[in-house]
């Protein structure tokens, strides 16, 4: 089993940073890809990045390249999403999961444990 706690959320000014953190519990953390997505008011949840196990291998949403970083620190069981350069289309409720397999994953699907969301607001 695997508990998820998203924090760092918050209001910021478009073009301004949010470093997101997901503490999670559980001796399986270092062993599960990990995944950040969001969802929006009205719109169905979007995948936004996603980093392998020893954090070798990371994946973003093209809407996010660029301008986000996910990493982990498997000694403290955490995973972080820096946003940087946030626009008022990045507004929405951010989800991390983790994922009971080998490899990244795209698809919301496809991950087994969630956490309870943090909201994000970027103001024009």
């Amino acid at each position: 089993q695997v508990q998820l706690v998203e924090s760092g959320g918050g209001l910021v000014q478009a073009g301004g940073s949010l470093r997101l953190s997901c503490a999670a519990s559980g001796p399986t953390f270092s062993s599960a890809p990990m995944g950040w997505f969001r969802q929006a008011p009205g719109k169905e949840r979007e995948f936004v990045a996603t980093i392998s196990k020893n954090g070798g291998r990371t994946y973003y949403a093209d809407s996010v390249k660029g301008r986000f970083t996910i990493s982990r620190d498997n000694a403290k069981n955490t995973v972080f999403l820096q946003m940087n350069s946030l626009k008022p289309e990045d507004t929405a409720v951010y989800y991390c999961a983790a994922r009971v397999g080998v490899s990244i994953s795209t698809r919301a699907e496809e991950y087994d444990y969630w956490g309870q969301g943090t909201q994000v607001t970027v103001s024009s």
